[in-house]
Formats: structure tokens, C-alpha cells, sequence
């Protein structure tokens, strides 16, 4: 049984099961995948608001009115940002913005430039 057992290329979890002859599930994520299929890129994937792929160094422009906790001022929809740099988590473009400063954003929020 453990023949059939494969690591979850999504979590990490020992326990993906074959569902098929060509197809694993993972219990923990329910992620499920082929193992026979090459993964293109294992690295960290962010996208905008409109599906474009987000790179370090990327222009983007804020979709929406951004409530900033602390200013007095919200970040208005249309402010461009340069050079972002991408991260981990829930905010995951690291970027600063004349006026504010250093700050994270949410990708839902900001489209590329």
C-alpha cells in the first residue's frame, strides 16, 4: 500500500492516494494531480486583478480606494506604484507609495501597469 502513497506537490502531506491509474488526491489540501505531468514552475505565482502574472520589479496601479489604518487618507484608485516586490502571504506585494511610505497590498486590489 505504501507503493501507492505520494507526496502532495501542493502541502507537502505524505498521504496522496491514487484515485485513478494517472490521477492522486491528497486527504489534508484535496488537491489533486498527476504525477506524470512536469510542474513548469514551483515558485511563487501572484496575480492581479485581471489574471496577469506578477514579477519582482513590476509597475501596478490600484484598482480601488484603499482605507490606509493611520493616515488620514485613503490610497486613491488610479496611484501607481513601481517597483514591487513580491512575498508570502496574505499581503503579498511589498511595495512603497509617495506619501505613505512602505506598505503591503493585496494582488486583488492593483492591476499591471
Amino acid at each position: 500500500m505504501s507503493d501507492e502513497l505520494k507526496q502532495c506537490p501542493k502541502c507537502s502531506s505524505p498521504y496522496g492516494y491514487a484515485m485513478s491509474d494517472d490521477l492522486y488526491a491528497c486527504p489534508e489540501c484535496g488537491n489533486e494531480w498527476n504525477p506524470n505531468e512536469v510542474e513548469e514552475d514551483a515558485g511563487l505565482k501572484v496575480v492581479d486583478a485581471n489574471g496577469n502574472i506578477l514579477q519582482d520589479g513590476d509597475s501596478v496601479v490600484v484598482i480601488k480606494d484603499l482605507p490606509v489604518k493611520g493616515a488620514p487618507k485613503p490610497v486613491k484608485a488610479g496611484t501607481k506604484v513601481k517597483n514591487i516586490r513580491l512575498t508570502e502571504g496574505d499581503h503579498n506585494i511589498d511595495c512603497k507609495i509617495d506619501g505613505f511610505g512602505s506598505m503591503g497590498l493585496k494582488s486583488e486590489f492593483v492591476r499591471k501597469a
